[in-house]
């Protein structure tokens, strides 16, 4: 039986309010053999938060022996709590065959990229400024102030797009899920994946006697 193909890596970032939480949530329902990798964090528990689903909840003396043993794809310090990519499982989701998605931020995602090359980076871009701002007001989640900080936030990020392999403008919320799920999809065919598959293939022509062609 043939070994299975590693698994790919899949970076997704975006401003906050482009809608990214939807596109992930709906990519992972409409596709198999792919797992969104859960954070490791030092902050509070909230509401109905669960250990292990929502995040991995550990201390922070835990974090950074973890940081010394460099055990983190990724990680940063935001607003006085440590947040971190776990190596080890990402790396055992992959070797299993099984694609890892990561949602991380511009930072993170270059961490990512360049300790694994082969990793494919996604940028979830809003149509506009405007509509962003429309979009953040519009969820009544946060104070003026919180939300001048994202939008400061958002243009720092949007500067980074031309690091990314992708970009998708959630103009249409079907429009960019599909595009999504196809980058997804597309990256399992590529050829270095499939050497099993290809190879009796390949032989198969190069096995043809001299001479002989259907040409």
């Amino acid at each position: 039986m043939p070994s299975p193909r590693r698994g790919s890596l899949f970076v997704i970032s975006a401003p906050s309010g482009s809608g990214k939480t939807t596109l992930v949530k709906r990519l992972l329902r409409r596709t198999s053999e792919l797992e969104f990798s859960i954070s490791y964090t030092t902050r509070a528990v909230r509401g109905q938060e669960q250990d292990g689903f929502d995040y991995h909840f550990i201390s922070e003396g835990e974090f950074e022996r973890r940081i010394a043993n460099d055990e983190f794809l990724e990680w940063a310090r935001v607003h006085g709590n440590y947040y971190g990519t776990s190596r080890k499982a990402t790396d055992s989701i992959r070797d299993a065959g099984r694609d890892v998605l990561l949602d991380v931020d511009v930072q993170g995602a270059e961490q990512v990229t360049t300790k694994e090359p082969d990793a494919i980076s996604l940028f979830v871009l809003p149509p506009s400024y405007e509509v962003l701002e429309q979009r953040l007001r519009g969820r009544k989640l946060d104070s003026d102030e919180v939300i001048r900080q994202r939008l400061i936030g958002a243009r720092r990020e949007v500067g980074h797009i031309n690091r990314y392999d992708y970009v998708i403008i959630n103009d249409s919320l079907e429009r960019a899920s599909h595009e999504l799920e196809c980058i997804v999809r597309a990256a399992r065919i590529r050829p270095h994946l499939l050497k099993e598959r290809l190879a009796p293939i390949v032989r198969s022509f190069e096995e043809l006697p001299e001479g002989d062609s259907s040409e």
